[in-house]
């Protein structure tokens, strides 16, 4: 990373005097090629300010003709970035090409997945957000420079986008997932809406073996991973999922390699349908079209449900779902809203029910998600329903808010 300058070119000569010469350079600088040049026409329309170009004379050897020549190579060492500058305003920006530090490794991205959390971002009601910002934390790319062990040029990867301190108590107990002062790549810092991202090196997990779409989605899996892991379900538990967006359908493939019967309660039947023909043991239930309770009574043995989890991120949602959970049983929230939860003391009392959070993933979920793909365990091929190109990110993001209804899954190509 940085100015380059003079790494080859190409010269092609005709045997006539009088034939016109041009010279190409071959490398790329950013994205950025030089300019052609014909023999001894610097024409005044293409010359640019001095800064803006590194100017070089010489003779080539080895020919007919002994011509003076000249190169302009661009001096630029900028990338593309998108910014999200304001809610509701993306913003194409050029910015410095990264450059490789100690510890720290230069990838290219290839891939973005869009999260809720993006879509709040935009929407101006994601919490701990400010901006400007770089979103973008569920990444494929592509190795180019640095020195993490085990890496070469070319290596497929995905990003752990959770910046850790390693030193504080949740850290001390390997739960690097909730670190005290965690930083998540895209949501507290400028994240990977990049052309090239520098990343520290042990946050880089190789993905050899999948695709750029599987690699994208390795992130948002981690999380459903995670929860499903933290929810310590048993055998004797019935499972509800409230929400059947990217994070929630993750939960859902989760559980459904646990071989555990779920019931799913989403109100766009897209995604509904979805569930059905693509994820096994689900059972989907309408909240805006059926008895919610009566359905849960029918499909728990009159139990109700023992493991709760919300993956709306939709304060309506959660405080519909709370008064559903079963006696000793357990609500996991793993959506984020802004807003405070109100719990009836007494009826959450009475249960001897357990509240808890499930955040972001660790390494573990990582490698977990990985190899469920590497085994085929997991089908995608219907879940990404919308992509778009970086450089259309300004005028087609905004166009997601009025796919809602076909919508599970959008990525961005770079």
């Amino acid at each position: 990373a940085g100015p380059v300058f003079c790494i080859g070119f190409k010269c092609m000569v005709a045997e006539r005097p009088d034939a016109e010469i041009w010279v190409m350079c071959d490398q790329r600088v950013g994205r950025h090629f030089c300019y052609l040049r014909k023999i001894n026409e610097c024409s005044k329309q293409k010359r640019k300010q001095e800064n803006d170009f590194f100017h070089v004379r010489g003779l080539l050897p080895n020919l007919k003709l002994s011509l003076e020549l000249e190169f302009f190579y661009y001096f630029s060492i900028a990338m593309k970035s998108i910014v999200c500058i304001r809610p509701g305003t993306f913003q194409a920006e050029e910015r410095e090409h990264p450059k490789v530090i100690p510890g720290f490794s230069i990838v290219k991205i290839r891939q973005i997945g869009i999260c809720g959390t993006d879509l709040n971002a935009f929407k101006g009601v994601q919490p701990y957000f400010s901006y400007p910002r770089v979103l973008g934390h569920e990444l494929a790319a592509e190795y180019v420079e640095g020195d993490a062990p085990g890496f070469s040029k070319g290596d497929l990867l995905t990003i752990i986008p959770y910046k850790y301190c390693g030193n504080c108590f949740a850290c001390r107990q390997d739960k690097t997932n909730c670190c005290v002062s965690l930083s998540v790549l895209g949501v507290h810092e400028d994240g990977g809406m990049s052309e090239y991202f520098s990343v520290p090196d042990h946050l880089l997990i190789k993905t050899a073996g999948l695709t750029l779409d599987q690699t994208a989605m390795v992130e948002p899996f981690a999380i459903g991973a995670h929860a499903a892991q933290r929810a310590g379900i048993q055998a004797h538990d019935h499972v509800l999922v409230m929400g059947a967006g990217p994070i929630g359908i993750g939960l859902l493939h989760s559980l459904s390699l646990m071989h555990i019967k779920t019931i799913v309660a989403e109100t766009i039947p897209f995604r509904a349908d979805y569930c059905r023909k693509y994820i096994q043991h689900v059972h989907c239930i309408d909240p805006a079209n059926e008895n919610v309770e009566h359905s849960l009574l029918e499909h728990t043995n009159g139990n109700m449900p023992s493991i709760i989890f919300d993956a709306t991120g939709n304060l309506s949602a959660i405080h519909q779902s709370l008064p559903y959970l079963s006696h000793a049983g357990k609500y996991i929230l793993v959506g984020l809203q802004q807003a405070d939860i109100l719990v009836n003391h007494p009826q959450f009392h009475k249960r001897e029910a357990t509240l808890m959070s499930s955040r972001n993933a660790t390494k573990a979920d990582f490698e977990h998600v990985i190899d469920s793909f590497r085994k085929q365990s997991i089908d995608l091929s219907h879940m990404i329903t919308h992509r778009m190109n970086l450089g259309n990110v300004p005028e087609d993001f905004p166009k997601l808010f009025s796919s809602k209804n076909n919508l599970i899954k959008a990525v961005i190509y770079c």
